[in-house]
Formats: structure tokens, sequence, C-alpha cells
């Protein structure tokens, strides 16, 4: 009787032992399903920008497949009389000033300088 007692004492602690494996293993399981439901939330709003992105892409492509207004150039060059012709002030070259001896200012200061 006593041998059967251990035994049965060894089996309920070896079913104890498996039942805590058991216990971690649904427990890990349960971590990495929840991690993979987040990644999964995470995969599905990227997807979902991506093909926003993706979608305000095609329709910025198709905009700008739309052909331009045309141009009339008839008119594009025009060469007015060479007496209208003014070139702007920064490219013209300053007339020389006189001074009261009839020298230019630029030649008189180098002279006198």
């Amino acid at each position: 009787m006593a041998l059967s007692v251990n035994a049965l004492q060894a089996s309920v602690a070896q079913a104890e032992r498996q039942v805590q494996q058991d216990r971690v293993r649904v427990n890990q399981d349960t971590s990495r399903l929840d991690a993979s439901r987040d990644q999964l939330a995470k995969d599905k709003q990227t997807l979902a920008d991506n093909q926003q992105a993706s979608d305000k892409a095609t329709q910025a492509a198709e905009t700008s497949n739309q052909p331009l207004p045309t141009v009339n150039l008839t008119r594009a060059i025009e060469n007015p009389p060479r007496a209208e012709q003014v070139l702007p002030p920064n490219l013209t070259i300053p007339k020389p000033q006189v001074n009261t001896l009839g020298q230019t200012v630029g030649k008189f200061i180098n002279v006198t300088a």
C-alpha cells in the first residue's frame, strides 16, 4: 500500500509540474498573440497610410498629365525702334562729371592722388 501511495504522490507531482509548464506556455502564447495583434494593427495603419499616399500621388500624376494651355508666339519677340531701346540703369556706363576747370572728376582725382 505504501508503494502505491508513493507512486500516486509521484504521479500527482508529475501532473502538477506538467500543469505548471502548460500554464507558462499558455502565458507565453498569450504574450506572443498580443504582440502579433499589435504588429498587425501597426501594419494595417502603415498599409492605409501607404495607400493614401499612393492615391494622392496618382491624383497628382493625373492632374499633371492634363495639357498645358497653348501659348501664342506670334508676338513673343518684339523689335522696338533703336531710339526706344533703353538699357537698364545697372548696365549703363555713367557719364563722366566735369569740374569747373573742364577736367573730369575721375581724372582730377587720379592726378592729385
